[in-house]
């Protein structure tokens, strides 16, 4: 069989490209994350059918001995906003230093490994639009986009064998990995599902001749198209109101969104969107649980807040 090594895969991610690696059945799969109870509780479920390691990407020798027989690397370890742009030395020893131990592993021991980096679509900035030519419009205080993009220049620099796509906001359960909250309201972007997110990275794993050395965004298309406020407006409605929003409510927003006019690219290799907007919220409202009652009434004065500002905002644009 042939061995994949998943790192951060105790994350929305992680966990659903774990779910698609094992439905391939071909697969002898490696999964490393940080030891921690809350990671411990979602990997449990996998303890049997796979190998799971918990430890640090920074760990040097850890690192060495997990790269050198794999075939596959799905690389999704790293620290999402607002917490990257506050810790920013802890965002690049995961980002940048964590991923460069794992190079040198390939490039010492193991040549022949196929790397997919997992980066992000916020390194294009504050714009509309973007594609994988575009430059980045980018502040220094932007830690997390910036270190994805050192990042990238790292594996195009030092590796023969790999693919960076570059993943939007991703849309997720907030029960099993973080809502990105960290976005302004009036963004209008292309999401993608963690679904339709770890079913791709696990198809690109057999598509290494077309994806070898080319970076791709990969956007969730048409379906998964909107205001980024519409879409938080929704989540809090269904989901209710989480503490993880309140604390972003205080911190600027720098996560940016785009609409990609290049992301059919991928999808036209690796076939992998099923999801749209609909079917996310339909399936978010299916798992939430009786208990989350209270806090679907607390979300509704915030989403009054949200509604009042979208108001406020278009106002102010039609009057400039």
């Amino acid at each position: 069989m042939e061995k994949v090594l998943v790192t951060g895969a105790a994350g929305a991610i992680g966990q659903k490209v774990i779910k698609y690696l094992l439905s391939e059945g071909k697969y002898e799969i490696t999964a490393i994350d940080l030891r921690n109870k809350n990671n411990f509780k979602k990997l449990k479920r996998y303890r049997r059918r796979i190998n799971i390691i918990y430890g640090d990407i920074n760990d040097r020798v850890l690192v060495d001995a997990l790269v050198k027989d794999q075939d596959y690397i799905i690389h999704l370890a790293s620290v999402m906003p607002p917490l990257a742009d506050i810790k920013k030395d802890l965002s690049y020893m995961v980002e940048y230093k964590g991923t460069e131990n794992i190079i040198k592993a390939i490039d010492f021991y193991n040549p022949d490994c196929f790397l997919v980096y997992a980066s992000s679509a916020t390194i294009y900035g504050p714009v509309e639009t973007a594609s994988v030519k575009s430059e980045a419009k980018l502040t220094e205080l932007d830690y997390y986009s910036n270190n994805k993009i050192k990042t990238e220049e790292l594996i195009t620099k030092k590796l023969k064998k790999y693919t960076i796509i570059r993943i939007p906001l991703v849309l997720c359960n907030p029960s099993s990995g973080s809502f990105m909250y960290n976005m302004k309201l009036d963004t209008y972007v292309e999401a993608i599902t963690d679904n339709d997110a770890a079913y791709m990275l696990v198809r690109a794993l057999s598509y290494q001749d077309k994806l070898n050395k080319k970076v791709f965004n990969a956007g969730g298309g048409d379906s998964l198209k909107d205001l980024y406020g519409n879409i938080l407006m929704n989540v809090l409605n269904i989901y209710g109101l989480s503490f993880k929003y309140l604390l972003n409510l205080f911190i600027d927003k720098n996560f940016y969104g785009q609409v990609y006019l290049d992301s059919d690219k991928l999808e036209e290799i690796l076939d992998f969107r099923s999801d749209s907007l609909a079917s996310y919220y339909m399936r978010l409202k299916r798992s939430v649980k009786k208990t989350r009652l209270g806090a679907r009434i607390l979300a509704k004065p915030v989403i009054g807040i949200l509604k009042l500002r979208f108001m406020i905002r278009k106002k102010f644009k039609k009057e400039k």
